[in-house]
């Protein structure tokens, strides 16, 4: 952790999301006919009414908190890939964690208050504050007095100079169900795979897809293996210098192997990954599959850790 430094902001982006009312509203056309929908179906539609109620309430009191501090700029979610945010921007989320990952990947170093818009029911790993709370963390940076805790992030780089960033994890492989045909080099370690793709992850998104990779190994441990202790899943520190890769489902054949399935990607030995995939090869950050690098033949990803992490405004 560090405190801010000094910075003259001009402007505050305020970054929502769509509740999962509106999301079943644009499905479905009409409030009606999606209330029909999820009744008919079994579901509780006043579960997603009062979410939709809660989060308009915190948006309103927060838009109320910060209106005078500085200019306020509010984007929503889905124009985040295209939006340019300025150097002296100040930038607010309020909704999930997942918004919070959505965002920073976006920014260059600008710092980030995550607000949690309804603390009784979102756990908020990232959201350090309330929306009661979050106009005197805006003043607190705008005034250069705020502590931000920096994030490291991931960086997959093409070599025709097209690059992406993670704030938890890259997926490198193919679109469809068939497998991902590469080659990968780890430090001096090189193998061809043919896989369902890789997973490198950030040390603030270990407990999310890599996670479930760590699960899965010791159901198989449990189930089959003679020994009862459980793999232990790496737990870097948040700022750490340091990624973690895991293939998945590797297939060994006369022509891949299952050799170079995990390992450690610092700044010093970056992954390598040279697509051997006539089409669909994709690498995407952070489960957003609309925005992506193609990864076809021809291409060879390099995969490092960005070189400016992300500043999440903790006090």
């Amino acid at each position: 952790m560090g405190r801010e430094a000094a910075m003259d902001y001009e402007k505050i982006v305020l970054v929502t999301r769509k509740t999962r009312l509106e999301g079943l509203i644009e499905r479905f056309n009409t409030r009606a006919q999606a209330a029909f929908y999820i009744g008919h179906s079994g579901g509780d539609f006043a579960l997603f009414e009062r979410e939709h109620e809660t989060y308009q309430a915190a948006l309103s009191r927060l838009r109320r908190g910060l209106q005078g501090l500085a200019k306020l700029q509010v984007i929503e979610r889905e124009f985040l890939p295209n939006f340019l945010f300025a150097e002296n921007d100040l930038v607010v989320t309020i909704g999930i964690d997942g918004l919070v990952v959505n965002t920073a990947k976006y920014l260059r170093g600008q710092p980030l208050v995550a607000v949690n818009p309804d603390p009784a029911h979102i756990d908020g790993v990232l959201l350090p504050f309330s929306v009661a709370d979050a106009p005197a963390a805006v003043r607190g940076v705008l005034k250069n007095q705020a502590t931000a805790r920096l994030v490291t992030m991931a960086e997959a780089r093409l070599n025709d100079g097209q690059s992406l960033l993670a704030f938890n994890d890259l997926f490198i492989g193919v679109r469809s169900h068939v497998s991902a045909r590469y080659s990968i080099r780890a430090g001096d370690r090189e193998e061809h795979h043919s896989s369902s793709g890789i997973i490198v992850s950030t040390g603030v998104g270990a407990t999310g897809w890599l996670s479930s990779m760590f699960n899965m190994a010791n159901g198989m441990l449990a189930q089959f293996a003679s020994t009862e202790a459980p793999l232990e899943r790496p737990r870097p520190a948040w700022d750490a210098d340091q990624l973690m890769f895991v293939v998945r489902e590797p297939f060994v054949s006369k022509t891949s192997g299952a050799a170079v399935v995990c390992g450690a990607v610092t700044p010093g030995a970056p992954l390598v990954i040279r697509s051997e995939m006539p089409d669909g090869g994709v690498i995407f950050s952070d489960g957003v599959e609309a925005d992506f690098l193609a990864f076809n033949a021809g291409a060879t990803a390099t995969i490092g850790l960005a070189a400016q992490k992300a500043r999440l405004v903790v006090g």
